[in-house]
């Protein structure tokens, strides 16, 4: 999985955690595609600055929740050869307590993660089946696994990943890809920022401190390794103790 020829998909890639995974991987010696919907700018950058690492990779722009403009971009890139590396780490959240919450807010959070996961990862399936040693790596949340106020509708599309996660993990299991999740805690980026002080963060996670987006890159990093080919059907935490 180290050969330079390797090709990876990081959907979401323009945000902080996602732009930490793309330089992961880039450092690890693949070709990394950047994705994003509306922060192509950002997504740009972070490919210029794999680049200017001496990395490559480029940006690529679609909408994961429309399913013919997402096939039509996933086509050109098997044009160019399969996707042995996927990290469907898009989402959003639209937080509201459940007795609130508008259909619209229910529909955009479902649609981006699981519709999206759907989108994105289906049609790379045939030809990710024929080239083998493939890893397919979705970000979760802790949410999915200890639920949150506000986010019903957040952990209803986190806890549907996870369990598809472990249904396509034996799908594929004998064709040598490897199929997990990876579910993070309170990291720290814009978002989260602005959802959790310093106080918040102390009472929740138990080493007292934020997680970084470099953190979760290092695990999904090694998932996506040679070294993780045994590991699958996982949903692997990564939270500080908070589980």
């Amino acid at each position: 999985m180290n050969d330079i020829t390797t090709r990876a998909l990081v959907t979401g890639g323009s945000g902080g955690i996602g732009g930490a995974i793309c330089r992961a991987l880039s450092a690890q010696g693949h070709y990394v595609y950047v994705h994003a919907h509306r922060g192509m700018t950002a997504a740009q950058s972070v490919a210029a600055g794999i680049i200017d690492a001496g990395g490559q990779a480029s940006a690529i722009q679609f909408d994961l929740t429309d399913a013919d403009s997402t096939r039509t971009a996933i086509d050109k890139l098997l044009e160019e050869g399969p996707i042995q590396i996927l990290v469907n780490n898009a989402g959003v959240h639209d937080d509201a307590v459940f007795p609130g919450m508008s259909p619209q807010q229910w529909h955009r959070v479902i649609d981006v993660s699981i519709n999206g996961f759907y989108n994105v990862t289906q049609p790379l399936m045939l030809p990710m089946i024929r080239t083998r040693r493939v890893r397919i790596i979705t970000l979760s949340s802790v949410t999915a696994l200890l639920g949150n106020r506000g986010q019903v509708n957040y952990a209803a599309a986190k806890g549907a990943l996870n369990a598809a996660t472990k249904a396509l993990s034996l799908e594929v299991a004998s064709r040598g890809i490897t199929v997990n999740a990876v579910a993070p805690g309170i990291i720290s980026t814009d978002m989260s920022k602005l959802a959790f002080d310093e106080e918040a963060i102390g009472s929740l996670v138990p080493m007292k401190r934020a997680g970084s987006p470099d953190e979760v890159a290092s695990l999904v990093g090694f998932l996506a390794s040679r070294q993780a080919g045994y590991i699958t059907g996982q949903v692997i935490s990564i939270n500080g103790g908070m589980i």
